[in-house]
């Protein structure tokens, strides 16, 4: 396994702006926010390591994801094009729900949501539960070598699963499985020897 990851959450997009359901939706763009969040964590990551650090990049297939990773590689001087992508690092499929307003879901479903600690109450019909994306991405870790540092540009849900993971925080019981605290878009963590620690885009 990687000495240590970095784990970022894209930027805003404009399904976020509008309150429609994304999930795993292939191609959302970022918005001009989204993009200022990109530059945010491409600057603290570059504070943090420097120019052209020996970091491997993994992101997301989707494209929103994509679009932060080359914001962020700019900033530490890295090839785009040698990222990787890995369909097992996507968003929760959300099934029936993609593309839907939150208002329309909630119209329908009632309180899906626990808006605070940012989790659904109910399974998204057709979609996936946090244990399957947590299944999926225990594959994905299983087949990581030993190698350089990692930095993995992702998704609200499955990055706090992903480093609920790497952390070993234990199962949230609504969940079925680990899921870290929630990351503003923009933000990205360093986890090292299972411990985690926001990277802050403010250099003091």
């Amino acid at each position: 396994m990687a000495d240590r990851w970095f784990i970022a959450r894209h930027g805003e997009t404009v399904f976020n702006a509008a309150g429609r359901m994304q999930g795993d939706t292939p191609h959302t763009p970022l918005t001009r926010t989204g993009f200022a969040q990109a530059d945010a964590i491409g600057e603290a990551l570059r504070r943090r390591l420097g120019a052209k650090p020996a970091l491997e990049l993994w992101a997301s297939p989707a494209g929103r994801a994509l679009q932060t990773l080359a914001v962020i590689a700019e900033h530490l001087e890295l090839d785009w094009h040698a990222a990787r992508t890995d369909p097992r690092l996507a968003e929760m499929n959300v099934g029936e729900w993609s593309g839907l307003y939150h208002r329309d879901i909630a119209a329908a479903a009632g309180d899906f949501a626990d808006r605070e600690a940012g989790l659904f109450r109910l399974r998204p019909p057709g979609g996936e539960w946090y244990d399957e994306i947590a299944v999926r991405l225990e594959d994905w870790l299983a087949e990581q070598p030993a190698g350089p540092d990692r930095l993995v540009v992702m998704h609200d849900i499955s990055s706090r699963v992903l480093r609920g993971l790497l952390t070993g925080a234990p199962p949230r019981p609504e969940c079925g499985a680990a899921v870290a605290e929630r990351l503003a878009q923009g933000q990205a963590v360093e986890i090292e020897g299972g411990a985690e620690r926001l990277i802050s885009a403010d250099p003091s």
